[in-house]
């Protein structure tokens, strides 16, 4: 006999799976280029914000490409780092102009909840490569871990063009990148583990470029 997963006192409408996204388009289709006939007929499902329903994938990466912030980031992938899919979600989020993959060229996709199909994703074979382009695109390399020489996140003045990287989960940077770093930024932390998960590190990092670059701080 299946069990009712209908929560005490609710109904069965209340209890009913929401529908995701919106369904066909109501009402004279709109004109312009840039949306897709097919997602009108039929409705938009997609991880989408509600101002790109119903658009082209392309039109959407090409609006994408007209805000992205001067920010980049990069992990290294020495190991197949399961966090490299929640990274550039997060990445897609805060409109990084580029993911970086540093290492071994696959990586899981799941974590990236398929935003990776609107985040430029980029694969270095070694980190020589990765910095030999950072410095031809003008990108500061800004490494983020826990090392003696760090100095905090909290408090560094984080360049307008920059690429934030991360280590894979475990070993951190490499001895390579932290050398060829700019500067090493840590996290504050004030509990009784050394380290944070690679992805959140990534997440408050990429924040942290946001609150110095997007909002104003000042009263």
């Amino acid at each position: 006999m299946n069990e009712s997963l209908t929560a005490p006192g609710a109904t069965a409408d209340e209890a009913a799976p929401q529908p995701v996204g919106v369904g066909p388009w109501e009402g004279p289709w709109p004109d312009g280029e840039h949306w897709d006939r097919a997602l009108l007929a039929a409705g938009d499902t997609r991880n989408v914000v509600d101002g790109y329903r119903y658009w082209r994938h392309e039109a959407i990466v090409a609006d994408l490409d007209e805000r992205r912030h001067g920010f980049h980031v990069a992990i290294e992938n020495w190991q197949h780092d399961l966090n490299i899919g929640s990274v550039v979600r997060t990445a897609n989020a805060f409109l990084a102009g580029e993911v970086h993959i540093i290492g071994r060229r696959r990586w899981n996709r799941r974590g990236a909840m398929v935003t990776d199909r609107y985040q430029h994703v980029r694969h270095h074979p070694s980190v020589a490569d990765f910095t030999a382009w950072a410095a031809a695109a003008g990108l500061a390399v800004i490494g983020i871990d826990n090392f003696p020489d760090s100095v905090p996140l909290e408090t560094y003045e984080l360049p307008t063009r920059c690429v934030l990287v991360f280590g894979q989960e475990g070993p951190g940077l490499t001895p390579e990148m932290h050398e060829a770093a700019q500067a090493t930024l840590s996290i504050a932390q004030f509990g009784s583990t050394r380290s944070i998960n690679a992805s959140a590190a990534a997440a408050i990092a990429m924040h942290g470029w946001v609150r110095q670059h997007v909002f104003d701080q000042h009263p």
